[in-house]
């Protein structure tokens, strides 16, 4: 393996690297911030509101990512006319804003469907106390089914932001310079595949591991009650876990 090579790399894989977090962050701001009235949507009753947001679901989860790239951007360049009337063609003629596009309305539709289920698994005791206290269905949901919902949703939802962060390679196919693009035009100028492609595997492996830790520091800090309610019932009763047949009393009395 050609050390100097993957370190005369580095630098420029860097670069890429901070366009691919780039994309995933802006992706993921925008598509979050659809994907909650979509899935309030998606759990109405009234067909008006729930059937175009699921054909619109099934869509973007039932087809690859890739396909969804080609149709916007090269797909696009078919209604010229029309988006020009409308002053939106210089817009989608850039191949970063249709990268954006597609990527947040992918991971709008993964992440409406995540909280879909994570709004029909609030504990319904929860949702009768709260209408008891006479709240309103806003109010409800604002104080009570969106954030337990959001707490419940926390783990699939960090999945989602790594399989989107990985995804982000495909658009270098459009001609953006991300990770993956600039290891593809340092592989063809210098034949270093294995050396190249396994640097940049790399800096994805770090990235996604930085992901997954920012995520299980906030559910460690959104759990906190939780602790604090199996510390409150640990000392009411006295002791710790029930000790293992054969085990030393102390090794009980130290599980806390």
């Amino acid at each position: 393996m050609d050390f100097e090579i993957i370190v005369e790399s580095v630098p420029n894989l860097l670069n890429g690297a901070i366009l691919t977090i780039e994309l995933t962050v802006l992706s993921i701001a925008i598509g979050l911030a659809f994907a909650i009235p979509i899935a309030l949507m998606r759990v109405s009753r009234n067909p008006a509101l729930w059937m175009p947001v699921y054909g619109y679901i099934f869509y973007f989860r039932g087809t690859p990512l890739l396909v969804q790239i080609f149709l916007i951007y090269y797909g696009s360049g078919q209604f010229r006319e029309e988006f020009e009337a409308w002053g939106l063609w210089r817009f989608f003629r850039e191949p970063y804003f249709c990268a954006v596009l597609t990527l947040t309305l992918n991971t709008a539709a993964y992440t409406a469907e995540i909280l879909r289920g994570a709004i029909r698994a609030v504990p319904f005791g929860e949702v009768e106390a709260a209408r008891a206290c006479g709240m309103s269905r806003g109010l409800l949901y604002r104080r009570i089914i969106l954030p337990k919902a959001f707490r419940l949703a926390l783990p699939a939802y960090s999945n989602e932001v790594v399989f989107l962060f990985q995804a982000t390679s495909l658009v270098s196919i459009i001609t953006l310079l991300d990770l993956t693009g600039i290891a593809r035009i340092i592989v063809a100028r210098s034949f270093a595949v294995y050396e190249i492609y396994i640097a940049a595997a790399i800096i994805y492996l770090i990235v996604t591991y930085g992901i997954l830790h920012i995520f299980h520091r906030v559910e460690y800090w959104l759990s906190g009650h939780l602790r604090e309610r199996a510390g409150m019932a640990l000392a009411a009763t006295g002791k710790g876990a029930a000790p293992a047949p054969g085990a030393p009393a102390a090794d009980a009395l130290a599980v806390r």
